[in-house]
C-alpha cells in the first residue's frame, strides 16, 4: 500500500476543539467533518476509502519507534545542540513533563488512528457487500494497533466502544484501566485473527498472522503466558514465515515486504511534506531525523543526527555477530574506506542506526528528502513472534526445550553457524532471551518498553524512577479539556 487515499474524516487532537491542519498550521476551530458522515458508507468503495485512511495514520508511528529508542538505553537523542527537539531531549533524561509537544504528538496521532477505525465500526452495520467481514477485520486490527501503543506509552486511555469521540466527551467519558484496553485489544485481534485472510490482498494490509503476532504480544505484555505462547506458535506452525538468511538485507529496499516481515508500516518519497505537519509525510520521517549530519559520499544521504546509538550498545554485540554491523554505522571507519565526509552533533558517539539510515534516493522523490524517505518500518518481524515465544514458554515454565529451540533458530542466523547456541534453562534462559532481544532489534523501538515490562529499566536507562517512568504523562492539554474527569498517571 505505496499509495493513500487522504480524506479528512479525523484529523483531530481528541477532545480539544484544535484541528490539527494537514497543511501548516494550527487552527482554532470546532470539530467538524469534511463529509456528511451519517450519509456516507453506502457502498463498498466508501468503506475502502475510510479503511485507507485508517492505515494512513500508521505512517505517524515513525515518532513511536524513534523515541521508543531514545527513552531506552540503546541510544541518545543527539541532534544538534541540547536544545535541539527539547521534547526528544528531555524523554532522553527521564525529566519529561505532561507540556511535551512530542509526547502530545504521539497522543494525537494515535487517537486520530482510533477515530478512524471507530468511524468504520461505528457504521459497520449501514451497508452489506461482499468481503465486508475483511473490511471489519482490518478496521479492528488497526484499532488494536494503535490502542496498543497508546496503553504502552500512557497507561489507561479513554475508550469510547465503536463510536467516535465528539465535542463533550471529555468530561464524561472516563480513562479506562489498562486490563480494560487490553481486553478492547484482545477482543479486537481474537475477531481479526478468524476474519482476516492469511495472504494479504494488496501489499501492506493486515492478515491473519498479523493479528496474531500482535495478539500473542499483547498477552505477553500481559504476562499471560500460555494464551501468548499459544497465539504466536499459530503463527510458527502456519509456515507462512521464516528468517532471512541475510540479517542486513531486509533493510534495504529490495527486502521489503519479504519472508520475515509479518507487517510492516509502507512508505513513499513521492509525495512530500514539511515541519509545518510532519503526520501528513508519507516518506518514514525518522530515518532523515536519524540520518549522519552534514554527511556527503556513497549510499547515504544527510540527516539530523538524532537517536544516537551509545558506546555500550555497540559492545553489547558478541564477537562474530553478524547483526552489529547490520545495525550500526561506525561512520569514521565508513568514511575512511570510501572517501565520506560528515559533521558531529550533539552527544556524537561516532555511531548510528544503520538499519533506518537514510538512503541515496530515486530521481522520483519529492518534498524536503529529510522528511520523505521511502524507509518502510517492520513493525513485526518473524524474528520478533520467535523470541517472544520463547519468553512466553520460558517465563511461563511452559517448555525451555521449545524455547531454546525458537531462540537458537535466531542465533543460528546471527552468526552463521550452529555453535553459539543457548542451552540455559530457567531464569538463566530468561536472561539469554532478552538479551537476545536487545541485540536482534536494536533501533526498532522496543527496547524501552522490554525493560519495562520485565522489570529491569531502572538499572538499565539513567533517571528512572520507578513508580513514575513506566509511563508517560498524559498530556496537559487533555487533562484540562477533561475539567478534572481524568486524574495525570503517577508521578507527574
Amino acid at each position: 500500500m505505496k499509495k493513500y487515499i487522504f480524506i479528512t474524516v479525523t484529523c483531530i487532537t481528541l477532545f480539544s476543539t484544535v484541528f490539527i491542519s494537514c497543511n501548516d498550521e494550527f487552527v482554532e476551530r470546532d470539530i467538524k467533518y469534511s463529509i456528511d458522515s451519517e450519509n456516507f458508507f453506502n457502498s463498498k468503495s466508501d468503506y475502502d476509502k475510510a479503511l485507507i485512511a485508517t492505515y494512513d495514520l500508521l505512517q505517524s508511528t515513525y515518532i513511536n519507534v524513534l523515541m521508543g529508542e531514545i527513552a531506552s538505553d540503546n541510544t541518545l537523542a543527539g541532534g544538534e545542540s541540547p536544545t535541539d527537539v527539547i521534547g526528544f531531549q528531555q524523554i532522553d533524561d527521564m525529566t519529561h513533563t505532561p507540556v511535551n509537544d512530542n509526547l502530545k504528538n504521539l497522543w494525537d496521532w494515535m487517537f486520530a488512528g482510533v477515530q478512524r477505525a471507530n468511524y468504520i465500526l461505528e457504521f459497520k452495520d449501514k451497508t452489506d457487500f461482499e468481503g465486508k467481514a475483511q473490511i471489519i477485520a482490518e478496521a479492528r486490527f488497526l484499532r488494536a494497533y494503535y490502542h496498543f501503543e497508546l496503553v504502552k506509552w500512557f497507561g489507561g486511555i479513554p475508550m469510547n466502544g465503536d463510536k467516535r469521540f465528539t465535542t463533550g466527551d471529555e468530561t464524561s467519558v472516563k480513562r479506562s484501566s489498562v486490563q480494560e484496553v487490553f481486553a478492547s485489544i484482545e477482543a479486537d485481534l481474537i475477531y481479526a485473527s478468524q476474519n482476516l485472510a492469511p495472504t494479504a490482498s494488496e501489499t501492506g494490509r493486515a492478515t491473519q498472522g498479523a493479528a496474531l503476532a500482535l495478539l500473542g504480544k499483547a498477552y505477553l505484555f500481559q504476562n499471560k503466558y500460555s494464551q501468548a505462547a499459544a497465539a504466536l506458535e499459530q503463527v510458527i506452525v502456519s509456515s507462512k514465515y521464516s528468517l532471512v538468511s541475510d540479517y542486513a538485507s531486509q533493510f534495504e529496499m529490495e527486502g521489503e515486504n519479504g519472508k520475515e516481515s509479518i507487517f510492516e508500516v509502507q512508505y513513499t518519497d513521492v509525495e512530500g511534506a514539511g515541519f509545518g505537519c510532519l503526520q501528513c509525510s508519507e516518506g518514514n520521517v525518522a530515518v532523515g531525523f536519524s540520518g549522519v549530519r552534514n554527511y556527503t559520499g556513497p549510499k547515504y544521504t544527510s540527516g539530523f543526527s538524532f537517536n544516537i546509538p551509545t558506546k555500550e550498545t555497540y559492545n553489547a554485540f558478541e564477537v562474530g555477530d553478524s547483526r552489529l554491523n547490520a545495525s550500526l554505522l561506525d561512520i569514521a571507519a565508513w568514511a575512511a574506506a570510501n572517501n565520506a565526509t560528515f559533521g558531529k552533533g550533539n552527544e556524537d558517539t561516532g555511531y548510528f542506526n544503520q538499519k533506518y539510515l537514510p538512503r541515496v534516493r530515486t530521481t522520483n522523490a519529492a518534498g524536503d528528502l529529510n522528511l520523505t524517505n521511502p524507509n518502510n518500518y517492520r513493525a513485526i518481524r518473524y524474528a520478533d513472534v520467535l523470541l517472544m515465544a520463547a519468553e512466553a514458554l520460558n517465563r511461563g515454565a511452559i517448555n525451555d526445550t521449545k524455547a531454546q529451540g525458537y531462540l537458537n533458530q535466531v542465533r543460528d542466523r546471527a552468526f552463521g553457524d550452529a555453535n553459539h547456541r543457548i542451552t540455559s534453562v530457567g531464569a538463566a534462559l530468561t536472561d539469554a532471551i532478552l538479551k537476545e532481544r536487545r541485540l536482534e532489534f536494536v533501533g526498532e523501538g522496543f527496547r524501552f518498553f522490554d525493560l519495562v515490562r520485565t522489570g529491569k529499566a531502572a538499572n538499565a536507562i539513567t533517571g528512572f524512577v520507578v513508580g513514575k517512568h513506566e509511563l508517560f504523562p498524559i498530556p496537559l492539554q487533555e487533562i484540562q479539556f477533561s475539567n478534572g474527569n481524568w486524574n495525570q498517571n503517577p508521578g507527574y
